[in-house]
C-alpha cells in the first residue's frame, strides 16, 4: 500500500489531527505491520468489520477494492460476505454485495 493521503486530501484543513492519524497511524503504521498480519488478511477483517458495523458507504467500497488489490478473489469475497451475513445481518450483506459486484465486475 502506497502512502495514503486520503485524510489530508479530504479533511486536512478541517480536521488536521484526524487526517494525520488516518494517514500516518492507521494506514502508515497499523496497515504496515504485515509481519503480524498480511494486508490481504487485514483487508478481509476490515471489509467484515465495516459491513458488520453498517458502514455501507464509500469506505466499504474502498476496502472491497483494497481487498481485491491484495489478492482476494471474487469467489473469496462472495464467500466472506455470505459467511458474515449470518453474523452481521442479511440487509447489510445485500448492500455489501452490490458494492462487491461493482468492484469485481462481471469477471
Amino acid at each position: 500500500m502506497g502512502k495514503v493521503t486520503a485524510g489530508r486530501d479530504e479533511l486536512g484543513e478541517f480536521a488536521p489531527k484526524f487526517a494525520q492519524l488516518n494517514d500516518d497511524v492507521l494506514f502508515g503504521e497499523v496497515w504496515a505491520r504485515e509481519d503480524k498480519l498480511s494486508a490481504r488478511d487485514r483487508s478481509i477483517v476490515t471489509v467484515t468489520a465495516l459491513m458488520a458495523g453498517g458502514i455501507l458507504d464509500s469506505s466499504l467500497k474502498f476496502h472491497i477494492q483494497n481487498a481485491k488489490n491484495h489478492g482476494v478473489t471474487k469467489e473469496e469475497m462472495a464467500e466472506i460476505l455470505t459467511h458474515a451475513a449470518f453474523y452481521a445481518g442479511w440487509p447489510k450483506a445485500w448492500a455489501a454485495f452490490r458494492m462487491a459486484k461493482d468492484v469485481y465486475g462481471e469477471e
